[in-house]
């Protein structure tokens, strides 16, 4: 009864074992390590380009590149979460606008927000466009400032347009009455 179970078991297997000993299983597992090997290096060049975009020290690119090799498939998700948020292009970019914008801050010029011309601070009116810039004082006729609310000049209180003073406070503003409502009438009691 033994030599018929091992021999059923040996048929069993028998074809398993065949195709783990065929030519066709050690073409199919070189073929995966090999390709298993190139994706891994792939992901170590990528690593490092990735790196090289992101942080400026030669000494911090090896580490991460070793990082991303070292764990063979573990490293690069390892190096995503613990890369620079943003390349170094960018910050150079970001750095030259703020550079950029605190320049053109620093030469204060002055422009008519209509035509974009030059105007200066004590222009009341763009001479190119004649939008009014600036509201003029009643007593000595200096340039007001929009938030002024005296003159400092000559300390006569500014006058505030008539179309700023009604929407510029809205709990000040009266609140439209109800239209009454007809009387009720009382339901016939049945």
């Amino acid at each position: 009864m033994t030599w018929v179970v091992l021999a059923q078991n040996d048929d069993l297997f028998g074809g398993v074992s065949d195709f783990f000993d065929s030519t066709e299983w050690q073409l199919i597992r070189n073929l995966t390590i090999f390709f298993a090997f190139v994706f891994w290096l792939a992901t170590v060049f990528w690593v490092y380009k990735d790196a090289r975009r992101r942080i400026s020290d030669p000494w911090l690119v090896a580490v991460a590149t070793v990082l991303g090799a070292v764990p063979p498939f573990l490293g690069p998700i390892v190096y995503l979460f613990f890369r620079p948020p943003e390349y170094l292009e960018d910050v150079r970019e970001r750095e030259l606008e703020i550079k950029a914008m605190e320049e053109r801050l620093a030469a204060r010029d002055l422009r008519c927000p209509v035509c974009r011309a030059e105007v200066e601070a004590t222009f009341l009116v763009c001479p190119v466009c004649t939008t009014k810039l600036k509201q003029s004082c009643v007593n000595c006729k200096a340039p007001l400032e929009a938030l002024w609310q005296v003159c400092p000049y000559c300390e006569t209180p500014v006058d505030v347009p008539t179309a700023v003073r009604s929407a510029d406070t809205w709990e000040d503003q009266p609140r439209p009455a109800r239209a009454s409502a007809a009387p009720r009438r009382k339901r016939p009691s049945p």
